[in-house]
């Protein structure tokens, strides 16, 4: 079933919307703190801003581990000019292509403690009352979203039972830590208004004696939002070390009630008695694991073509809106050249601007296949021999260094490379969510969520389901959902159009439009991760990435040949009986059909040819069936480039023509008989009703 409603290129990748400045980093410019200016430590050691990112002082010993007196441990030698008042905001908002790179700015600030990414628990969250389940305390997660329906078990924020300023979220952290700001925002609903507009933070490092972060002399009181979406960081006065957090909202807006969605930021403290303290796992690959703005995505791509100049090539499809390079990693043997029967695959990353983990995933995949194949490892020298691989980190660099409509530039630019190569396996990379999408992401007569598949729905639920099960938190049956909608009920996999219609996606696009099969994954529940959780990131779908990649070797390939030049023949068509999608062979004549295991009959025809069939047996491993196709020219078509060329026709040519032109003959010669039989026939029946 190809469905017209979604054919038209011209709305392809309709979601390729930017986002504003504000959105594309984790935690956006301040708006409102106070100024650290030299404070001192009576405790020792010594423990700086860059020294607490990494939980060690400067000489090597753990900082804060004799004593954890909350207000005595703070920062020192560290000068930082963060007092932004709200009449100023406006005067100190900066370019954002003047921002500085999440990695600069881990050295100044500490990452999230993990509510937006899941790594903070539900069992660390408390408040002091809620509303209903709906709207506990483990709602309150930044950027958490909310179903269409208010009052199910997935609203969009912590909310209190009361309205006064006895109410408090609190989380805790598990272990010792220095505790530097809050990110807020109000309650995502298209039904309801709520947001906390100031609040106080408290610290405690038993969860029973509670001091109120000060400014100087006084309370401390945090500027809040003003509408329930914008994030809003307020950093503590003196960043402080604690175990426990608490966010106690004093004034909300007035038309609604206490409800917030929240970040703690904080730094993780070594102490010996805690029985948390055990590192985190990163990653064993020495890779760089940073944000990369525009420029530093360039100059990694440059550094990996210089590490491994035998396997790699970087091209460019074109320019964004603002004249950005939209560039491209090529990995293989033969960089620079399509190979009769090596298969083309390609991911795709950043198509939306504030969706950074796939596009530091696939500069990750760079780093790691050059430095794998060097090392010789024989999966990895597999992939490169046996595939070309393209890598599209950025698909809207405009979206990542600034805010804009719509970016035309770009989609023409992929659809042509789209068109130009012979792509056969493709994976758009997404964040946001944790499931991965196969087509057809349109429904019929746009329908609001529909199960609509394609006739290769067997095959795309598996490639859906390879990425989903080796992705280390996807396969995690103990996972939290991210928002509202639960996939782990579907494997983590679902038909795009039984999730929402997205007319004209990429997905629908590649499989209506060229031979490639493509499929859409969402990666993170946290769109734009902290620096520090790159590394886990990375691990959790490295796995994913490279065995996604092995499947573009399954299902049957081969070369279409005229019979007497032994030439390929371009444009071929290959049909899969009872599979209504039909593939091209490409320029040199090769083609690959992916398809699961089993027996299959396949026709190929081509203008001029007669057709051909085969049987083709497609195996478990993944491996390819090598299924060749001879097609022989008919006369006509031969008769025909002869005369073009204006040499003799050939003696058997001619005999074949006068045998097909006595067919023709004989063929009409007994239709013209059979007609006059016909004709006597009603004659006579017509003769004898008349004399009755």
């Amino acid at each position: 079933m190809e469905k017209s409603l979604c054919m038209l290129p011209a709305v392809l990748f309709l979601g390729l919307l930017t986002h504003s400045a504000a959105a594309l980093i984790n935690t956006p410019a301040p708006t409102k703190s106070y100024a650290l200016i030299n404070y001192t430590t009576t405790t020792r050691p010594t423990l700086n801003w860059t020294e607490a990112v990494k939980g060690e002082s400067r000489d090597g010993t753990t900082p804060a581990t004799a004593e954890p007196d909350i207000f005595t441990t703070t920062v020192r030698d560290k000068q930082l000019d963060t007092t932004d008042t709200s009449k100023e905001r406006n005067k100190k908002e900066k370019d954002p292509r003047d921002r500085k790179t999440e990695d600069d700015k881990s050295k100044l600030d500490c990452p999230p403690l993990g509510l937006e990414s899941l790594r903070v628990d539900d069992s660390q969250i408390q408040a002091s009352s809620y509303q209903r389940s709906g709207l506990g305390p483990h709602r309150g997660r930044l950027n958490i979203q909310s179903g269409i329906e208010d009052g199910d078990l997935y609203d969009g924020a912590w909310c209190a039972e009361y309205k006064d300023r006895h109410q408090w979220l609190e989380v805790d952290a598990l272990h010792l830590t220095l505790f530097t700001g809050v990110i807020l925002q109000g309650r995502n609903s298209i039904w309801s208004w709520d947001w906390v507009e100031t609040y106080k933070v408290q610290l405690s490092n038993d969860s029973v004696t509670w001091h109120t972060s000060m400014n100087g002399t006084q309370e401390a009181l945090f500027e809040g939002n003003q509408n329930p979406e914008t994030p809003v960081l307020g950093l503590l006065p003196v960043p402080t070390v604690a175990r426990f957090i608490r966010i106690n909202p004093q004034t909300w807006y007035s038309n609604g009630t206490v409800c917030l969605r929240a970040e703690i930021l904080g730094c993780r403290v070594h102490d010996p008695s805690d029985i948390y303290s055990a590192h985190e796992s990163g990653s064993k690959d020495a890779l760089d694991f940073r944000h990369h703005n525009y420029k530093e995505m360039r100059k990694l791509m440059k550094s990996v073509t210089e590490e491994c100049p035998d396997i790699t090539r970087v091209y460019t499809i074109g320019r964004s809106y603002m004249g950005l390079k939209l560039y491209v990693m090529e990995i293989s043997d033969n960089p620079g050249k399509h190979e009769i029967g090596e298969p083309e695959f390609r991911y795709v990353a950043g198509m939306h601007g504030n969706e950074a983990l796939g596009r530091e995933l696939v500069l990750n995949l760079m780093q790691y296949m050059c430095k794998e194949y060097k090392k010789g490892n024989q999966r990895i020298v597999r992939l490169v021999t046996e595939t070309r691989i393209h890598l599209l980190p950025s698909m809207n660099p405009d979206g990542y260094e600034e805010a804009y409509v719509k970016v035309a530039p770009e989609t023409r630019a992929v659809i042509s490379w789209m068109q130009d190569i012979p792509f056969v396996l493709s994976a758009n990379l997404h964040g946001g969510e944790l499931v991965v999408t196969y087509p057809f992401d349109c429904t019929r007569d746009w329908a609001p969520q529909e199960d609509t598949p394609t006739a290769d729905n067997a095959f795309f639920r598996w490639l859906a389901s390879v990425y989903a099960s080796t992705n280390l938190v996807m396969a995690n049956p103990d996972r939290r959902i991210c928002h509202y909608e639960e996939f782990q009920s579907h494997n983590n996999i679902i038909n795009g159009g039984a999730w929402h219609t997205v007319p004209g996606s990429m997905n629908d696009f590649s499989y209506l439009h060229t031979n490639c099969f493509e499929v859409t994954v969402e990666l993170s529940c946290d769109k734009f991760p902290h620096v520090s959780e790159l590394p886990i990131e990375w691990e959790n779908n490295k796995e994913s990435l490279l065995v996604y990649m092995e499947q573009v070797h399954r299902g049957i390939k081969g070369v279409v040949r005229d019979k007497l030049t032994k030439k390929g023949i371009a444009d071929a068509i290959i049909k899969v009986e009872d599979h209504d999608h039909d593939i091209r062979s490409a320029t040199d004549g090769d083609y690959w059909r992916l398809l699961n295991p089993g027996e299959y009959k396949v026709i190929v025809w081509a203008v001029g040819y007669f057709p051909s069939m085969r049987r083709c047996n497609v195996g478990m491993e993944p491996n390819p069936t090598i299924c060749d196709f001879i097609l022989t020219k008919t006369p006509i078509q031969r008769l025909k480039e002869i005369r073009a060329k204006g040499g003799k026709i050939p003696q058997d040519l001619q005999l074949r023509l006068r045998a097909l032109r006595l067919r023709k003959l004989r063929a009409s010669t007994k239709a013209i008989n059979r007609r006059r039989e016909g004709q006597r026939m009603r004659r006579a029946r017509s003769s004898q009703a008349w004399k009755a």
